[in-house]
């Protein structure tokens, strides 16, 4: 039998709608407590939610409150500036 090929887990990003590998997506997690992070090993408990790394999209998400109506709360502009960061680093 031929060796089946480990299927890429696809996940939504909250903004453009689109399924794409975990890898081309940042997760954001509200845990328990209403913290809300970037959660960069895609590990950590809580609710999760999936944005593309691209500029606009976290503008957008931020602009139009996305994100924050997917984790049912309210986001610090440092959760954003946190998911630019990682954006502008990974290039």
């Amino acid at each position: 039998m031929p060796k089946q090929k480990k299927k890429t887990p696809l996940r939504k990003c909250v903004v453009t709608q689109e399924m794409k590998p975990k890898q081309q997506l940042i997760r954001v997690v509200r845990n328990k407590e209403g913290q809300v992070f970037v959660d960069t090993t895609g590990k950590k408990n809580g609710r999760g939610a999936y944005i593309s790394k691209n500029i606009d999209a976290i503008n957008k998400a931020e602009d139009q409150g996305l994100l924050a109506r997917h984790l049912n709360t309210s986001i610090d502009s440092e959760v954003f500036e946190e998911l630019k960061n990682q954006v502008n680093s990974d290039g």
